[in-house]
């Protein structure tokens, strides 16, 4: 074997050993309470980001929506948009979704990159489907959820109090500018 080639396994393998590790030693919520009953034809359609923690996607971003469909297939599409200011151009990512357990449980896995699936846990939504709090596999990913830009102030507050509670560092969330 050339030099080359063993210099490109020992990055691969060094590559594989930090993502094993940090997936690991990563702050992990157990098994988040999910919305139950759930309702997927009342949440689908689109939503505004209103807050998130900030993650390597979405650095940067403003006026980043979500929006739901679903497909032939029993998937849910997703479909993900923001604008990039500094490279004054809006950024998409398609992705799909699966239920975790049952379609009435707000617990699903998301996908943008082939087989690789993220939690996607719809923690709180109000009785319309007009606001929700959706926590991801662990403390890293948090997302709040709007039909408007807006929130009310009592619902914020109510997300943000059940987040804190959950371990999440709501001081860290990205207000996402409209």
């Amino acid at each position: 074997m050339n030099m080359d080639k063993k210099k490109s396994l020992l990055l691969l393998a060094t590559v594989a050993l930090g993502t094993v590790a940090y997936n690991a030693l990563k702050p992990v919520i157990s098994r988040p309470d999910v919305v139950d009953p759930f309702d997927l034809d009342k949440y689908l359609g689109k939503w505004y980001e209103i807050a998130r923690l900030d993650f390597r996607w979405e650095t940067g971003l403003s006026q980043v929506s979500a929006e739901y469909s679903k497909n032939k297939n029993g998937t849910i599409r997703v479909n993900n948009q923001g604008y990039s200011e500094e490279k004054e151009r809006w950024k998409q990512s398609i992705g799909k979704a699966k239920f975790v357990n049952s379609p009435n449980e707000g617990a699903l896995k998301v996908s943008f990159f082939g087989p690789f699936y993220s939690g996607y846990n719809i923690v709180k939504i109000t009785p319309d489907y007009k606001y929700a709090l959706i926590f991801g596999d662990n403390l890293d990913y948090m997302w709040i959820l709007g039909r408007d830009t807006d929130i009310p102030d009592k619902i914020r507050n109510e997300f943000l109090t059940y987040a804190l509670q959950c371990g999440y560092k709501t001081g860290d969330l990205v207000w996402t500018k409209h």
